[in-house]
Order: C-alpha cells, then sequence, then structure tokens
C-alpha cells in the first residue's frame, strides 16, 4: 500500500457520533421476547468476546438469534448492564428512560434504535424555565399529513411555542443533577413545542415549575421529561422537540 494513501475505515456497524452496534447470538427461549436470564447471557457472551470492558453507555448490542425485525433482540448498555427497550410510547420500543438524551448528540442513535416515528428522548428542561417561559407563545401551526390513499393534505393546528439556548462553555458542561456532560451536538437553540391546549399548556408549566406557580396535585409529582425529537425540522444548531404526555401511552 502507498504511504501516501489515505486510508478511511468503514463498517456497516459503526458510524462516527453514532450509536456502536454490536451483534451476539445467544438463542432465546421464550422467543422474540428476552428474559432477565437471557439479557444476563448476553452479557456473558461480551464477556466472552473480550468486549465487554470497551462498552461505554448507549452502545446497542443486538441478539441476533431472535430476528431482525423493528428493535427485536436490542439493547442498550447504560455503563453496567444491558437495558432493554422501553414500550411504554412506542409499539417497536425506545430508548430506555433512564438514559440521559443530553449526553448524546441528538441524532445519536438514529437507525440503529428503530423508530416509526419520530424518535424518543428524555430531557430535564427545568434548569431553562425561565427562558421557556420568556418565549412561550400560541401560534397556530401547518403540517403537511399523510392520508391513508397516501395524498398529502395540510393542516392547521395550534401550538404552544418556546425555545431555550443551550450556549458552549469554555468548558464541559454538566447535565443538571448528573455526572455527565451535554454533548455539544445540542449547543444551540432547542425549540419545545407543546399541544396547544390548556391541558398541553398545563403539561409544559409543570416541566417548568420553576417558573410558573404549581398546580394543585403537582408539588410532588415529578416533571415529565419525555420528548419527542422531531427530525424534519431539526437541524444543526437548531433542535426541535415535542412534549409527550401520558395519553400516548400504549402500554
Amino acid at each position: 500500500m502507498n504511504s501516501g494513501q489515505s486510508v478511511t475505515f468503514r463498517s456497516p456497524l459503526y458510524r462516527v457520533r453514532r450509536a456502536p452496534l454490536l451483534y451476539v447470538f445467544v438463542p432465546s427461549p421464550e422467543g422474540e421476547w428476552l428474559s432477565d436470564t437471557s439479557v444476563l447471557e448476553c452479557e456473558a457472551e461480551l464477556k466472552r468476546a473480550g468486549v465487554a470492558h470497551l462498552l461505554r453507555a448507549g452502545d446497542v448490542v443486538w441478539d441476533a438469534a431472535v430476528g431482525d425485525e423493528g428493535n427485536v433482540g436490542r439493547m442498550v448498555w447504560d455503563g453496567g448492564y444491558l437495558l432493554d427497550l422501553d414500550y411504554t410510547f412506542s409499539m417497536t420500543g425506545e430508548l430506555p428512560q433512564y438514559l440521559h438524551s443530553l449526553a448524546f448528540p441528538p441524532s445519536y442513535f438514529h437507525r440503529v434504535i428503530r423508530s416509526v416515528n419520530n424518535p424518543m428522548c428524555y430531557i430535564d428542561i427545568s434548569p431553562w424555565s425561565e427562558e421557556i417561559a420568556d418565549n412561550l407563545q400560541l401560534l397556530q401551526d401547518r403540517v403537511k399529513t399523510e392520508t391513508p390513499q397516501g395524498t398529502y393534505h395540510t393542516v392547521v393546528r395550534w401550538v404552544h411555542r418556546s425555545s431555550f439556548v443551550v450556549k458552549p462553555p469554555s468548558i464541559k458542561m454538566r447535565i443538571p443533577n448528573t455526572d455527565l456532560f451535554i454533548d455539544p451536538g445540542w449547543f444551540g437553540t432547542v425549540v419545545v413545542e407543546a399541544e396547544g391546549t390548556n391541558e398541553g399548556l398545563a403539561d409544559l408549566q409543570d416541566r417548568c415549575r420553576d417558573a410558573f406557580p404549581p398546580r394543585a396535585g403537582s408539588e410532588n409529582k415529578a416533571p415529565g421529561r419525555v420528548f419527542r425529537i422531531l427530525r424534519e425540522r431539526s437541524r444543526p444548531g437548531e433542535v426541535w422537540i415535542r412534549t409527550v404526555r401520558e395519553k400516548e401511552r400504549v402500554m
């Protein structure tokens, strides 16, 4: 090989700033749903392969023995253990709610964890409550939706929309109340949307409780941190997220 030629490593299993996908092959007696025993066996397989000590939080492990439909057999390493995906708001599975999405680039799990709709993320927005309250507006929004016949039509809806800025500091910026750091992929403007109803506004205010008076019954309730990343609207330096409420639960 000519020493003057540059060599670029390419792999279908890994892309820069995307979650690595590691394969294991552990037959599951329970079929597609992995039992606790099967998950532990997957961890043991990683140790036998000599790669367990190289795993980082956010790495995705796929048990290829159970198939390749949707996210079947996919788990996420949290830094100590393999976690099953979360099926609270999705029939195909989303990231476990134990992960802090701000610690990873917004597109980190794109196509590694397969999402039918916009992917889930888990963010505590309360540290930016005052800024969100100052920028909050009720707006009319036009969105294109697809009909069962495959045609598109425009729907007008009301949304509560606000934004806050994640400023790149001179040193690493910690995620509030954790030992983790915010990934630079989030630096810039984060646009927050909520349903344009009284219930949607109340839910957003509960997430920003430092800037709004607490509602009756919400004092002892942990603020919601489940959102969807709006892929079509997001771009470098501007990430759009939408609140996900309890009424959207599927399990």
